[in-house]
């Protein structure tokens, strides 16, 4: 889903990758660009080249070292935790933990654990603010049911008040690897996690996470 190798002198070199759904962002004010250029209007195509800078930033793809720990379940993206709510065993309310997506952060979204996609569930809302409470019952999201490793997760991409389109890769059936890219939100978002109370949480509100990497919880024995 991202693009970033090439060959120099015969050796691979690595660059930056980028998701693939970016590339027309990066290269449509690229293109623009050329004209004022031609007729020395330096201002405007600065403006156009920052902006296509920005969108390369935007859609990067970053590689990451994923945990290889069958119990752990890592943040499905980059971000900073604004709500924990822990669940009750004896009610087997599942336990919840937000992640606010700046358009600064990288928003390629990623499973918090390995498993098969059972269910894939979109719904049209509105775009409120991706901080805002109400945002996890009335704004546009699409979500992915995950089961592996003897437990069910629900991971839910949440558009934001700049969040216009939210991208899955994956379909119903599809199996998952744990940190495997699966989707993104463009342009600010908030991803949820809803978690089985047998996960113990490992974050806590205030916390930065890096999706695929920063362990959510882990599986209790």
């Amino acid at each position: 889903m991202s693009v970033g190798v090439i060959e120099a002198a015969g050796d691979s070199v690595r660059v930056p990758e980028m998701v693939r759904d970016g590339i027309p962002w990066v290269a449509v004010p690229v293109a623009l660009a050329i004209v004022p250029m031609l007729f020395g209007i330096w201002s405007v195509a600065v403006v156009l080249l920052l902006v296509s800078a920005f969108m390369a930033f935007f859609f990067r793809d970053p590689r990451r070292p994923v945990p290889t720990d069958p119990h752990v379940i890592v943040a499905p993206a980059d971000g900073r935790v604004t709500r924990v709510r822990c669940g009750e065993p004896n009610e087997q309310s599942d336990s919840l933990v937000s992640i606010f997506l700046s358009p600064l952060d990288v928003h390629v979204n990623r499973s918090p654990m390995s498993g098969i996609i059972t269910e894939i569930t979109y719904k049209p809302g509105k775009f409120l603010m991706a901080t805002d409470e109400r945002a996890r019952d009335v704004n546009e999201q699409n979500t992915l049911t995950i089961q592996g490793h003897g437990l069910t997760v629900k991971c839910s991409q949440i558009a934001g008040i700049l969040a216009r389109r939210i991208v899955c890769w994956k379909r119903e059936g599809d199996r998952v690897e744990c940190g495997e890219r699966f989707g993104m939100i463009k342009f600010g978002s908030r991803t949820d996690l809803l978690l089985p109370c047998n996960v113990e949480i490992a974050v806590k509100k205030g916390t930065r996470v890096r999706g695929g990497v920063t362990v959510i919880g882990r599986i209790r024995e």
